[in-house]
């Protein structure tokens, strides 16, 4: 089998020729480095005077990547030298490292071209210094810090907050997509408080929740509800399903049940323990519940069969009569004369409005009203798709035929079919079997569709009036353009807060097209950043897509030293069940290479950021951006030593095996020792 070629140049490598070469190719590569500085010199004069460095070499790094430097790469790591692999954060000045070592290769005098150029050494102090300026002080211990979502509970529960900040909290996040400015403000305070007491500062970062586009409103479910006792393998009942009923309009709680729900007081002053209920199920299916025990007002009802409630259930207690007419009930039947007492229930929760939605299903998306299910043709009308409105009808407008259209963070996926007047019709094509369920306040996503929607909506611009005098750093969602960047630095200007600091949220396919030209606005402003928000953008960009964009996302901030967010689902199975998943532990593991990373809320919160927090210490040692940091590894130093004392042992057994090795070919009737 004839082996294969390799690609390179064989001859040494180190001859005049290839170097000269190399110096060639590297001459006009700088050159386009710093034609594509010129091309943007505008851009540039607009960078706050902290800033010029950083955008200059953003420039550069624009240009080197413009270019398919492979070829190129593969002969420099030929001769020896930087292949420019990870010049990100001072390209000029690792071209000009390159170009100079060439030189002195190829016998040519070489002078330093410009001392001005951020090297690696400055190019990571930058970074570091914009990092502070947004984020604040470097944590004790670990050099990328954490941020978390705040719940709503944040803005009443004490020791929630003070957990939160005694477990590492640097920065909180206010999601002013939720809640109101009254929850805002006391969020915002307790953190304060807690992090004074702590002795330690914790940023709160408020989020604009932006021109989202959200499913509307559908109508509630039917109000009905599931009792049922518990079974063991064989269908046996091992223990009673519970119900509590209270008086209606009360606050009761009751003890030790499974549900509970509201009926008249006067029913529930009759009953007594052991007293039998009896009623007839939304299935049309006889049941009887035995009164347990009555706590005050309230009754605490058994039940050993699976019973539905609903609205229209009635509970019945029949009496013998003279028990009946002492308590004063004149509730009788009149053809038994057996006295009789009735009440409705109350109180039955109503599940939300869902659409159960299949491949091929039809689905019209409108600018207003509720939604509803699909309705099947009768005499009088023609069967109907579903309907579901959009919360930014104006965004129907530019929706074009045959363009993507995703619901629910991508769990639902469809393709424009026409549109119809102010409607657009839609056919689902991604769907799980069986189908899935989309509910109303859930995503919409138009990765194919230029929507021309400002980043500041009506809302937006009341909100950051808040934000203005109680944040540290506004987050700016959905942003699309320079435009956008521009308007919310002019707004903190006239706000007389231009001391906030501005974080980009990176979660759309244009706000990903449009990223470089957003990091040179966004170097106006004394202190700026970029979140990665990788929910909506993996379904904006395709998820098989998502890893080769968070990765350039990260190279083009490290180009600008700006520092990244690292956000959207990061051990998010652990805060939300207690558990974490093997691929999110990774994942956490690729947060070291960002500045910051983000948690969201669940009730395990506290030992998602323990989990983050030994995870990113540990990672800090392995890795710094692209470069791997080759630590002393002591993992398998007790391996190494056991090899070494397994070779000691052999080399000392060694001089007797080779001692006995020419008695083997000794004259005959000299004996050898067997090993």
């Amino acid at each position: 089998m004839t082996p294969k070629t390799t690609s390179l140049p064989l001859p040494d490598a180190w001859d005049a020729s290839t170097c000269d070469s190399l110096i060639a190719e590297l001459w006009s590569l700088r050159e386009a480095l710093v034609a594509m500085e010129h091309r943007l010199a505008p851009w540039l004069r607009e960078a706050a005077p902290a800033q010029v460095a950083s955008a200059v070499n953003l420039t550069h790094f624009l240009a080197l990547r413009h270019i398919d430097l492979r070829r190129l790469q593969e002969r420099l790591a030929w001769v020896g030298v930087s292949s420019l692999g990870r010049a990100e954060s001072h390209v000029m000045a690792n071209v000009d490292k390159v170009l100079g070592i060439l030189h002195r290769l190829a016998g040519r005098p070489w002078a330093a071209l410009s001392q001005s150029e951020p090297g690696i050494h400055r190019g990571r102090a930058l970074l570091e210094l914009h990092t502070e300026a947004l984020f604040g002080a470097t944590p004790e211990g670990r050099t990328v810090r954490i941020m978390v979502t705040l719940p709503s509970e944040a803005a009443h529960d004490e020791a929630l907050v003070e957990g939160l900040v005694g477990a590492g909290m640097d920065i909180a996040r206010v999601n002013c997509a939720h809640d109101g400015p009254a929850e805002w403000l006391a969020m915002v305070q307790r953190v304060r408080n807690q992090a004074q007491r702590a002795g330690r500062h914790v940023r709160v970062l408020m989020d604009l929740g932006g021109p989202k586009l959200r499913t509307g409103p559908l109508p509630d479910g039917p109000a009905v509800v599931k009792v049922r006792p518990v079974r063991d393998a064989h269908g046996r009942v091992t223990a009673p399903a519970f119900l509590g009923l209270r008086p209606a309009g009360s606050a009761l709680s009751v003890r030790d049940v499974d549900l509970c729900l509201d009926a008249d007081a006067a029913f529930l002053a009759g009953l007594d323990a052991g007293a039998t209920v009896e009623l007839t199920d939304t299935r049309a299916a006889h049941r009887r519940l035995r009164v347990v025990e009555r706590q005050g007002e309230a009754v605490r009802l058994s039940c050993d069969r699976t019973v539905y409630l609903g609205t229209e259930t009635r509970l019945r207690l029949r009496r013998a009569g003279k028990a009946a007419h002492d308590k004063g009930d004149n509730s009788v039947d009149d053809k038994t004369h057996a006295p009789r007492h009735e009440t409705p229930l109350a109180g039955l929760p109503a599940p939300r409005g869902q659409l159960l939605l299949q491949r091929g299903d039809r689905l019209d998306l409108v600018p207003e009203g509720p939604g509803h299910a699909a309705m099947p043709a009768t005499k009088s009308k023609p069967a109907r798709p579903a309907r579901i409105a959009c919360t930014l009808p104006q965004a129907l407008a530019s929706v074009r035929k045959g363009e993507r259209i995703w619901f629910d963070d991508g769990r639902i996926g469809g393709v424009v079919k026409r549109r119809h007047g102010k409607h657009v019709e839609v056919e689902i094509t991604q769907a799980r079997d069986g189908g899935e369920r989309l509910a109303a306040d859930k995503g919409i996503n138009l990765p194919d569709t230029r929507l021309d929607l400002p980043a500041l909506t009506d809302k937006d611009l009341e909100d950051l009036e808040i934000v203005a005098r109680h944040a540290d750093l506004v987050g700016l969602s959905f942003a699309q353009s320079a435009a956008d960047v521009r308007m919310l630095h002019a707004k903190l200007v006239a706000l007389g807060a231009p001391q906030v600091g501005v974080v980009l949220k990176i979660e759309t396919q244009r706000g990903f097209e449009h990223l470089p030209e957003m990091l040179l606005a966004a170097m106006a402003c004394p202190a700026a950043g970029v979140m990665i928000a990788r929910g909506d953008l993996a379904v904006e960009c395709g998820y098989e897509r998502m890893a080769e964009v968070q990765e350039q996302i990260l190279w083009a901030c490290e180009a600008a030293h700006m520092p990244v967010v690292w956000a959207t689902q990061v051990l998010e199975t652990l805060a939300k069940t207690g558990l974490p998943s093997r691929a999110e532990i990774t994942d956490a593991a690729m947060g070291e290479r960002a500045e910051c990373v983000m948690l969201n809320k669940g009730p395990h919160i506290l030992d998602a950021m323990r989990m983050l927090d030994d995870i990113l210490r540990r990672m800090q040692a392995h890795q710094s951006k692209k470069r791997p940091l080759l630590r002393a590894l002591k993992a398998w130093t007790a391996s190494l030593e056991a090899a070494e004392k397994s070779a000691a042992r052999t080399t000392a057994a060694a001089p007797k095996k080779a001692a006995a090795a020419p008695a083997a070919t000794a004259p005959t009737g000299v004996r050898t020792k067997r090993a």
